[in-house]
């Protein structure tokens, strides 16, 4: 394991257009899933200028307005009254019924064990889980600094603080580590669109910034920025609107965003957009509670989980564990561990999680929050794989 380096995670605002386009994604999968918790579907989304572009495949009872459901998310996001807005952006939609299919028209509540075992991943894909003592949330430090900064710059602009903030925005945050652990903020970049080429003046952004964010996001962190920092604010001069006028966007296009900011392998399917059927989802997310635990269970400094699934079996074909040279007892060890105590077929995480009843139970839809600030490491989201609730039985093995 490498002992000293620098590592840099990115972060990106609400507006920014592939999260635009992740969150209406999500949106659509939440709304199928309050009306009718059976449903299958796959949406994918596509902005660029003033066209929003769906292609969605679903078999499902609920009735679905696809355009009203994305200018919605539009809106919400603050795009009223610029360049591209929510009134007047040209929604174009690509749909397909398709016919259900029984293997997934089971209860959860009921389903026995060996029946778990008759409902196959349709997806080939190889998953990773990652945890580490980096931060409260388990989180690599560079990824969770970068989201708590992108958060922080859409809540100055929403409250009115700096209310001559645009809805995109990018940060990015450099952390030094020494050991193989955080050491010092080595650089910090934050990237704001303005409603107007001369408000502020650059001088003014930056100490507004500078008091607003990156001061208060860093007032209770334990390594904090010092006098070698290299701070940049808006490196590239001035950002007029920013967003699907001046950029284009794609679901799925920030997967290191939405997981681990690098510093951990991720899978190359995208997360948001699926329904809680898709292995490769959700097996992200059993992937990640397994890690957690195996980190909150003091195993390992850190902790990284891969499934590896084929198409047409339960259970995945592979489990491995690494944990970098940190873990207290050999990795094979912990992967034994691990295996007795996760159920990561298919059946098992959607009875685990209740993934199919959260959208209804969730005020505001549930996936669509997972689509910005990471589906990790959330502390303002309630979250089934967040939980550490296998530590006893992972020390018992």
């Amino acid at each position: 394991m490498k002992k000293e380096f620098v590592h840099t995670s990115e972060s990106v605002t609400e507006g920014h257009p592939d999260k635009l386009c992740d969150q209406i994604s999500d949106a659509l999968v939440d709304r199928f899933f309050e009306s009718d918790p059976k449903s299958r579907v796959i949406a994918e989304c596509a902005v660029s200028s003033s066209i929003v572009f769906i292609a969605a495949r679903f078999a499902s009872e609920a009735k679905v307005d696809f355009p009203n459901v994305a200018r919605k998310v539009i809106r919400k996001i603050g795009y009223t009254d610029l360049e591209f807005n929510f009134r007047t952006c040209n929604i174009i939609t690509s749909l397909k019924e398709i016919a259900p299919d029984q293997n997934f028209l089971f209860e959860e509540s009921t389903i026995a064990d060996d029946d778990i075992d008759k409902i196959p991943a349709t997806d080939q894909v190889t998953l990773f889980g990652f945890a580490c003592r980096q931060s409260s949330e388990l989180m690599p430090l560079p990824i969770s600094l970068a989201h708590k900064l992108a958060r922080r710059l859409t809540s100055v602009r929403r409250d009115a603080i700096l209310p001559y903030l645009a809805p995109d925005g990018s940060t990015q945050v450099g952390v030094h580590y020494k050991d193989g652990k955080p050491f010092r903020i080595h650089s910090l970049t934050i990237s704001a669109t303005q409603l107007d080429r001369f408000v502020p003046a650059p001088s003014t952004l930056r100490d507004d910034i500078l008091t607003h964010v990156v001061d208060e996001v860093f007032k209770n962190e334990s390594v904090r920025p010092d006098n070698d920092t290299r701070l940049f604010i808006n490196p590239y001069g001035f950002l007029k609107l920013g967003g699907p006028s001046v950029h284009s966007g794609l679901t799925g296009r920030k997967n290191a965003l939405d997981t681990y900011g690098g510093y951990s392998r991720n899978s190359g399917s995208a997360l948001s957009g699926k329904d809680p059927l898709r292995i490769d989802r959700v097996g992200a997310y059993a992937a990640r509670y397994a890690a957690k635990n195996v980190i909150a269970a003091g195993l390992a400094e850190e902790c990284e989980v891969e499934l590896s699934y084929a198409i047409g079996l339960a259970r995945p074909v592979s489990i491995q564990i690494e944990t970098r040279g940190t873990g207290i007892i050999d990795d094979s060890l912990i992967a034994h561990k691990v295996e007795r105590c996760f159920d990561f077929r298919l059946g098992g995480i959607i009875k685990k999680f209740n993934l199919r009843l959260l959208p209804s139970s969730s005020q505001g839809g549930f996936f669509r929050k997972l689509a910005v600030f990471g589906h990790f490491g959330r502390k303002d989201l309630s979250l089934p794989w967040e939980e550490t609730d296998k530590i006893d039985e992972l020390l018992a093995v």
